[in-house]
């Protein structure tokens, strides 16, 4: 009896690594997703949130899984507050485990994250931030963005702009200059002769423009038509109170960026007047944005928003990576998401090798003047591609 112990035992052993092995391959999948849920974009937060359930929520089938591995997403507010930010991922990565992180709402917060994601030598898929620096000078290669970045939003912009003269208005803080500099940058990349005359920086928490507003309007009433005022904010925008100081008195248009539908809801009163957008629900023409829209609108009484379809395109990222790397190996990651196509609700991204920006269309709209319902806002003027706009790499690869 005695000499059948040993090969039981090895009978044994080896019929549990034969089970132990898929076993710890079905092991969880875990996602950090991290977002400014309460402070400043609480808004864009949420809908991030939204926009990346759902977004994994179709990709997956309804299952929350890849290759068999469930799918387990550990959301974190950061508050939109760089220390807590830094602190959230180092968290998710060291504690946690996670195999890959996506966040955050600020540019500010998304910055200081960035060198986490080095030290611990994990993917970061930055989704909604905008800085130029997030896959600039501050980017690192465990870093890719869904997010369009601030100087594709001032190519789109730029691209309607080809001569006169062109004031700024945006927040003091990362972000907003972060876009003037873009914005410059841009009307000279795509060959416009529009000449920049002033740049006015309010306070993020401002609530009075009169002052900021006066001086954009002395700076731009005697320049060379068209005269433009560009406003670049996040958050409650401020068109509706530059309006009402009649900035045609000077001849000067307005031309707000994109911002979410409630904002936009305000802005019914200025039928015809155009700019730039990352995503209005209605422009994109494919079988994602179909089932994003229908869905959104079914569960929430209202069509999604800009920022739920960048959280679905970061859905959409975290699927087709993990897909083509189902152990989450980091390394396998970068060098399988460096070029890596996939689809959104905007239709098809690609991560550009070179600093793994997500590279994309973006649109010119008008504001309808026959709106049929509350959020019938914007007409499409026309898709801008990604061929006409120029984004220069400005890492130090």
């Amino acid at each position: 009896m005695h000499h059948l112990v040993k090969p039981l035992s090895a009978a044994v052993l080896l019929a549990f690594a034969a089970t132990a092995a898929p076993h710890a391959l079905a092991a969880d999948l875990k996602i950090a997703l991290i977002a400014g849920k309460t402070g400043p974009l609480e808004a864009y937060a949420k809908e991030t949130e939204t926009g990346f359930m759902m977004g994994l929520e179709y990709l997956t089938g309804g299952k929350m899984e890849i290759a068999g591995r469930k799918l387990k997403v550990i959301v974190k507010d950061d508050q939109s507050k760089p220390d807590l930010g830094r602190t959230l991922l180092a968290e998710a990565y060291g504690d946690d485990k996670v195999d890959i992180a996506v966040g955050t709402s600020s540019s500010g917060s998304a910055i200081a994250m960035l060198p986490v994601a080095k030290e611990y030598k994990k993917v970061l898929i930055v989704e909604p931030a905008v800085a130029d620096a997030i896959t600039g000078d501050k980017w690192n290669k465990y870093i890719f963005r869904t997010a369009r970045s601030s100087m594709q939003d001032a190519l789109a912009a730029a691209s309607t702009l080809k001569g006169g003269s062109v004031g700024f208005l945006t927040q003091d803080y990362a972000f907003g200059r972060d876009a003037i500099k873009a914005g410059k940058e841009a009307l000279a990349a795509t060959g416009s002769k529009a000449k920049v005359v002033h740049e006015e920086y309010a306070p993020m928490t401002t609530t009075d423009f009169t002052a900021s507003t006066q001086r954009l309007f002395d700076a731009l009433k005697d320049k060379p038509q068209p005269r433009v005022l560009q406003i670049v904010w996040a958050g409650p925008n401020p068109m509706n109170k530059i309006a009402d100081m009649k900035p045609e008195r000077h001849g000067i248009m307005l031309a707000p960026g994109g911002n979410i539908l409630p904002v936009m809801k305000t802005w019914k009163n200025y039928a015809g007047t155009e700019g730039t957008i990352y995503y209005y629900y209605a422009f994109p023409k494919n079988k994602m944005n179909d089932w994003l829209v229908a869905e959104h609108t079914k569960r929430f009484k209202a069509p999604p928003d800009m920022f739920t379809a960048g959280g679905f395109a970061a859905a959409s990222a975290v699927f087709t990576a993990l897909s083509k790397v189902p152990s989450g190996n980091s390394e396998q990651l970068v060098a399988a998401m460096e070029g890596m196509k996939f689809d959104t609700p905007k239709g098809p991204m690609s991560f550009r090798k070179e600093d793994h920006q997500a590279l994309q269309s973006m649109y010119h709209f008008r504001i309808k003047k026959n709106q049929t319902n509350e959020w019938d806002l914007l007409e499409l003027v026309r898709e801008i591609p990604t061929a006409e706009l120029p984004l220069p790499v400005k890492n130090k690869r």
